[in-house]
This record gives structure tokens, C-alpha cells and sequence, in this order.
């Protein structure tokens, strides 16, 4: 059965058109909060009291929700005294976060975009602006936080509200470490690709054939090659320098995939390394082994694995 719960935490999402309120929003919902954009004040409460769906957690899932000029029956004095009455009749932890920016550079954006203030649809959009000061001035003036645009680019903005509302399980972008082959193509949501095909190939050894790089055996034999420590270490080092970067970033998903030829034995085997390397540097990377469960070929393995030969075969 389920029963209304109000999230713990309420943000109100608000600002001057054009200065950023889009990218908060869609920066909240990537950091797993609820979004609502655009909803009348009114229907505020009965949001509130809705049911969550089945399945659901108590009501810690924080809920942001976007209010600007275009919304129906738009009010600051109303919306101010709105959130007082949240605060102090209910109790409910609500914020307000105010976007703003300098009129000249709205203006370059509305220009740069070739879009129509809302507020001046058949003006110049420096009218509008000015209007939707005004309109805005009270809730500016009550805003727990106010951010100023102006000089911030999209990239920054996000890293700011990740910084300021984010928790430590939201820093982190979602990770999937994958092995693949390269003969039924690259993954196209991979955003680091690492060759492993100039290891020696444990397909060419009738025994391991059979097996995978889930198996002792094959790792062994791989393990065997004289570039291979060397090799798999650099790659794990620069891991760990990069992935703090995406983070930094606001990158959402990053997903890092090693390849070989028939994607059964070399890139499971580092895919298998290189994520229990994270994990003991204190990342949650997802695995995945896209082609393990594919019927070994010689005819897709092309040769004999044969370091330097094999590389400049292009097999």
C-alpha cells in the first residue's frame, strides 16, 4: 500500500529566463533528486501529498522544482509567502535557489540562441529582462542562495550545485568497466577504448581455447606476456588520474571498455584486474562482458596472436 511522504528535502529552482535555471534542473535529476519544472504554486501541495509510487523509498528522495516567469499564475510576494508557510506551519526543509545574470549578457544569449524572451515576445529581449526583474525582485531578495551566471559556463554551473547540494554517493559518476571484441564492433557508449590486442592470444592454445579470461588459466598465460604488467599498470594509473576529472566534471556515466579480438579471453581477463583495481581505490565500477558467451572462431581471431605481427595486421 502506498501512502504519501514528503521528501526531505524541497529545493525551488528559480531565476531570471536564460540564466541557467534548465541545466540546474537537469543536474538535480542526474544527481537522482525528483524533478517537477513549471508547476503552479497551487499545485504545490497536492504534489506534496501524492502517494509515492510502489516500491519506492520513505520520502528521502529530495524533490526540485522549477518556478519562473512563465509559470501560471506566477506571484513572487506568493511564492515567498508560500515557502514561509512550508517552513514554519509544516516544518518541511524547503530552499530556494535564485539563478541570476546580468541583463547584457541575457541579451547575448537570447540573441546567440535566436529565442524570444517570454516576456517580450514582440519587444527587444532587454524589455522583457527588465520586466522580469521587477516581476522577480522579492524572490531574489529571499533566496537562500543566489548564483550569478553570468560569467559561469554550463560545465561550471553544474560543478558548483553538485558541490553545494550534492551528497558523497552523488559525486561520483555511474561506472561500468567492459570487455569486448573488436570483430563484432567497438561499443558505442564507450568513452575510453583500450586495445588489449597486442597480448598473446590464448585462443591459439588448443587447451584454453575453451575457457575464458574468468579462468586461472587464462590469465596465467596472458599474465606470461612481457608487456603485460607494464602495460595493464599504466593503463589502471591513468584511470585513477582520470576518473576524478569526469567527476569534477559532472559527467554522469563513464564507461571504460577494453577490447580484444573475439571479446572472450585478453579483455575479460584486464576487465577483471582493472576493476577489483578500482574497487580498491574506492570506486563501485558495474562489469560487464558483452561477448563471453560467443562461439570462439579462428576465422574471427584472423592469426596467430604474435605481438608486433598481430598489431600491424590490424587483426
Amino acid at each position: 500500500m502506498t501512502v504519501a511522504s514528503r521528501p526531505r528535502h524541497i529545493l525551488l529552482v528559480t531565476g531570471m529566463s536564460g540564466a541557467g535555471k534548465s541545466t540546474a534542473l537537469n543536474t538535480f535529476e542526474d544527481m537522482g533528486w525528483e524533478v517537477v519544472d513549471n508547476l503552479p504554486l497551487s499545485l504545490l501541495n497536492r504534489l506534496l501529498g501524492t502517494p509515492l509510487p510502489e516500491g519506492a523509498d520513505d520520502g528521502s528522495r529530495p524533490l526540485a522544482f522549477g518556478i519562473d516567469s512563465r509559470t501560471r499564475g506566477f506571484d513572487a510576494g506568493a511564492i515567498v509567502r508560500t515557502i514561509r508557510q512550508l517552513r514554519d506551519e509544516r516544518g518541511d526543509d524547503i530552499e530556494v535557489l535564485f539563478l541570476d545574470c546580468s541583463g547584457a549578457e541575457l541579451q547575448r544569449r537570447y540573441s546567440e540562441t535566436r529565442r524570444r524572451h517570454p516576456l517580450a515576445l514582440d519587444r527587444p529581449a532587454a524589455d522583457g529582462i527588465a520586466r522580469e526583474r521587477e516581476l522577480m525582485a522579492d524572490l531574489r531578495q529571499s533566496a537562500d542562495l543566489v548564483v550569478d551566471t553570468t560569467e559561469t559556463t554550463t560545465n561550471a554551473l553544474q560543478r558548483e550545485l553538485r558541490q553545494h547540494f550534492g551528497g558523497a554517493e552523488t559525486d561520483q559518476p555511474t561506472l561500468t568497466v567492459m570487455s569486448f571484441g573488436f570483430s563484432r564492433g567497438v561499443p558505442r557508449n564507450a568513452d575510453l577504448v583500450f586495445d588489449m590486442r597486442f597480448l598473446r592470444n590464448p585462443h591459439w592454445d588448443e587447451v584454453l581455447r575453451p575457457l575464458t579470461g574468468l579462468d586461472a588459466a587464462v590469465g596465467d598465460y596472458i599474465a606470461e606476456d612481457p608487456a603485460y604488467e607494464a602495460a595493464v599498470s599504466r593503463i589502471e594509473e591513468l584511470l585513477l588520474l582520470l576518473l576524478p576529472r569526469y567527476a569534477a566534471e559532472g559527467k554522469s556515466y563513464v564507461t571504460v571498455a577494453f577490447g580484444c579480438t573475439g571479446g572472450r579471453h585478453r579483455s575479460v581477463h584486464v576487465t577483471e584486474r582493472v576493476a577489483a583495481r578500482l574497487r580498491g581505490a574506492a570506486f563501485s565500477p558495474n562489469v560487464s562482458h558483452r561477448d563471453l558467451a560467443s562461439a570462439p572462431h579462428d576465422s574471427l581471431e584472423r592469426m596467430p596472436n604474435n605481438g608486433a605481427k598481430q598489431i600491424s595486421s590490424g587483426g
